[in-house]
Formats: structure tokens, sequence, C-alpha cells
């Protein structure tokens, strides 16, 4: 073998070399991609996702099912170049900097917690939402769950204080408690008048800066509502509080004879605001496709999500604009009466 030969050969094995342990180095994004859907009418390891107790219900037909999305990544377990390539590949998942789900100052058990809790708070504000649909009064209080280490809050607030007002504001909401301290500047304290216990305190707070500007204090909190009746929701270890709608709609057909559904496979998301607004949320391309693996014909789409939602749409889901939980009862009422308007999701 000549020497050009040898060299040519040595440097192909070192090129592949460096390539095969090029693919297996550690890379900080994340690969998000369809996850598992839950028909919130049906059930779960033979039990109902949606479970009422001291109120008459209704039988229900079809399905009425969150979609989620499954990641792999984060700090704790980094995917490799190779995984990451393949999912650059595949037009079903995304691949996303790390950061974006991860924020670099927090800790990933933080955001673990956060996702359970928000999860915990989707599920109360969707039974708020929908009782509020029924006219069904209820009453409700703002409680801290925990304090982040290192921040403001520490040792200020404690866990289960409630939080009756802000600022002489009342704290009918966890959205409005959080509204009222980023209306300050980093810097300025906030007042906080709470119970704890049989005591009722004022407990100054100040404000500081978080990672993208915005003011915090380092709270975390959870409205705790005061229902009627026993509304008990289970989906296993599914995090996050984009399930909000679908959750409201399950336990509206639930309650209400008749069939929200007329027998279809519909599938949605979206957060849900006790007085029944539905907010975007991320991932909405690859819950799209785990709707359509599913055999969802339909799919309730929040209003702000539809433009992006647009350009990613399967072929044979219909998408339907979701702006609150009324009007996602009334499409579905159109839908299934062949009577009345149905919004559609447009580019703009």
């Amino acid at each position: 073998m000549s020497r050009r030969a040898l060299t040519l050969l040595l440097s192909g094995f070192l090129v592949l070399a460096l390539g095969v342990v090029g693919a297996f180095q550690e890379v900080p994004y994340v690969v998000l991609s369809p996850g598992p859907t839950e028909n919130t009418i049906g059930e779960v390891d033979k039990k109902p996702v949606i479970s009422v107790k001291g109120r008459q219900t209704y039988d229900t037909k079809g399905a009425l099912s969150l979609v989620t999305v499954a990641y792999q990544g984060g700090p704790a377990a980094q995917i490799d170049l190779l995984t990451a390539l393949r999912g650059w590949i595949d037009p079903t998942v995304a691949v996303v900097p790390q950061e974006t789900i991860f924020a670099p100052d927090r800790d990933p058990k933080e955001v673990e917690e956060e996702n359970t809790v928000e999860m915990s708070n989707s599920q109360d504000s969707a039974t708020a939402a929908a009782l509020n649909e029924l006219k069904i009064p209820y009453s409700m209080v703002v409680t801290v769950v925990s304090t982040e280490k290192g921040k403001p809050a520490e040792g200020k607030l404690h866990k289960n204080d409630e939080i009756n007002s802000v600022d002489g504001k009342p704290a009918k909401t966890v959205d409005v408690v959080g509204d009222a301290v980023k209306a300050h500047k980093p810097g300025q304290s906030v007042v906080f008048n709470i119970t704890r216990g049989k005591e009722k305190l004022d407990v100054t707070v100040p404000t500081i800066a978080g990672p993208e500007g915005q003011t915090l204090v380092g709270v975390l909190m959870q409205a705790t509502y005061k229902f009627p009746f026993d509304v008990d929701i289970n989906v296993g270890d599914v995090g996050g509080p984009s399930a909000g709608l679908m959750f409201s709609l399950g336990i509206l057909d639930k309650l209400t004879p008749g069939e929200l559904t007329g027998g279809k496979r519909i599938a949605g998301t979206g957060t849900i605001q006790p007085t029944g607004e539905v907010g975007a949320i991320g991932g909405i391309a690859q819950k799209m496709v785990g709707a359509k693996e599913s055999g969802a014909t339909v799919f309730l789409t929040p209003a702000d999500n539809c433009a992006e939602a647009m350009k990613a749409v399967p072929d044979g889901l219909r998408l339907v604009k979701a702006d609150t939980l009324h009007n996602a009862v009334l499409a579905l009422d159109a839908l299934r009466t062949g009577k009345g308007n149905v919004p559609a999701c447009d580019a703009g």
C-alpha cells in the first residue's frame, strides 16, 4: 500500500472515530415529542379520570381527550448529539435549547414541583370554571405552597399562609396575586395581608428582578377551593396547566344530561381560568400529532395558538378555535347537532 493510500485510510478511520465519539457527546438540547393522551370522560388504570361525589352525574360517550408533550433531556439527563440529529430530521418532534424548558437559575426539582402545583391548580381552576358555567356557587382562597430559597419571600411567607389581599387588592385568584406583584418595579415592596392560623397579618416583602426582568418575590401559590361537592381528577404523573380546558369539559359532561361529544372523539388543549378564559400553551404541533394518533377528528385549539397550529395541523384533524369554556361548549353543541357556528382557526 502506498504512503498516500495509507494516509487516506488512517484519516478515514480517524474521521469515523471522531464522528462516533461526537455522536454520543452530550448536548444542551431537549427533544419534545407527542406524549400520551387521556380521555377525561374515560378511565386510567380502571379508575375514572374524573370522579364526582355528592352530586348527580350522567352517562357519557365518545372522548374528550387531553394531550401531552413528552420530553427527553434536561440538566440531569442530557441527550447526545445523535438523538438531537434524529429529532431535527423527524417532523413530528421539536428540538429546543435546554434553557427554554429548564431555566439556568432553576433547580430541576423546583421545576418539577412547580409543574405538579400547576397541574393541581389547573384541576381546581377547571372545576371552578365548570361550576361557574353551571352557575353553582363555591368559595376560594389563595394559599402559599412554598418559597424559593434565597428569594425575598423566604422566611416572610410560610407554607399554608392564606393570602387575603396584595397592596389592599383582594386576592381573588393566583393570577391576580401574581399580576399585583409584577405591577411593581424590582426593588419595590409588596404588602401581603395573610391569615396564618387564626391570626391576620400584614407582611411586607421586597421584590427583585427575575431572569427575564420580571418582578418577583419567589413564592409558589395555589388556589384552594371549597366546592359544594367533591371532584377528583386522576391523571397520574402528568404535569403542567395545559389540560385545564379538557378537564372543565369532562366535568361539565358528567354533570349535565346528554353528551357533549355526540359520540365523537374530541381532543384539545388550553389553560383555563376560573372565569372560563382559555389560554395559550406550548408544544401545539406535538399535541396535534398525539391527538391524531389517538383517533381524534376534532381538536379544540386556544385562540392564541391558532396561527401556529394552522402551520402544522395533521391531515384529517379539524381545528376548532376555543377562547372561552362557554364558546367551546357552544362549538361542541354545533358539531353535535349540525346547527350553529363552529369557530375555525385561521392563519391571522
